[in-house]
This record gives C-alpha cells, structure tokens and sequence, in this order.
C-alpha cells in the first residue's frame, strides 16, 4: 500500500502530463474538492466541488482559464491521514494575460489510500493582476 505522499505524488505527476483521468483514480468517489477563491472575484475555478465527475469539470476550467507554465511541488508535510505540500507555479490566465508566480498551498485528506479531500489556495491576487 502506497504512503499518503506517495499518493499525491502520483497525482502530481498525472497532472504534469495532463492526465486528468491519472488523478481521478488516485480520488474517493465522494471527494471534496475546493480551491479558496470566488468566481465573483475573477478567479473562474474557484469554490467547492463534489465526487470525480466535477473535480473533472473544475480541471477542465482551470485549463480553459490558466496556461500553467511551471508547477513545482517543494514540500510534502505528511500526518497520519493527511498531506500538506508547499509549492510554487508560474502561470498566464487566458486568453492573453500577463505572466505571474504564486506560492501555493494545498492540502491532501486521505482515506483507504485514496484523496478524499482536498483545499487548495494561491495567490489569486498575482493571478488577478496578470489577467488585467
């Protein structure tokens, strides 16, 4: 059986190849997903999410609105049932933002060796700047 950061290493590494159906397997059926952002705000994939069928969804929103340029997972904090990982991206929003980095912070619930939630949250400010 793979460790709680194993697991969300290998959803890491489907979603740097763009394999959203990679990171759907590594999900519960019922996960709660949600990125701390509002859409009324400007940031388009922000709120919460319910089961496999709308994290698919809020990927495919994210890929529409950013063009994630580098993605770095740095540290990986692992609890008994939960991981916590500090990292950094660059990005542009689309259609024709400007470049911008953001620290981010995501934390991973695990259960029966499955993510069965996660919280996301970046700097949506950065990102909001470069969408103008």
């Amino acid at each position: 059986m793979s460790t709680p950061t194993e697991v969300v290493q290998q959803a890491y590494a489907a979603f740097g190849r763009r394999d959203i159906p990679g990171i759907l397997a590594t999900l519960t059926d019922d996960v709660d997903w949600r990125f701390h952002a509002s859409p009324a705000t400007g940031i388009p994939y922000g709120g919460k999410f319910t089961g496999k069928k709308e994290v698919e969804a809020w990927f495919a929103t994210l890929a529409q609105n950013d063009d994630i340029q580098q993605f770095e997972p740095r540290e990986f904090l692992e609890g008994p049932d939960h991981v916590t990982v500090l990292g950094w991206e660059r990005g542009r929003p689309l259609p024709n933002g400007n470049v911008f980095d953001s620290e981010w912070v995501h934390v991973f619930t695990m259960k029966g060796g499955k993510i069965s939630r996660w919280i996301g949250t970046a700097d949506t400010a950065a990102r909001q700047a470069a969408a103008k």
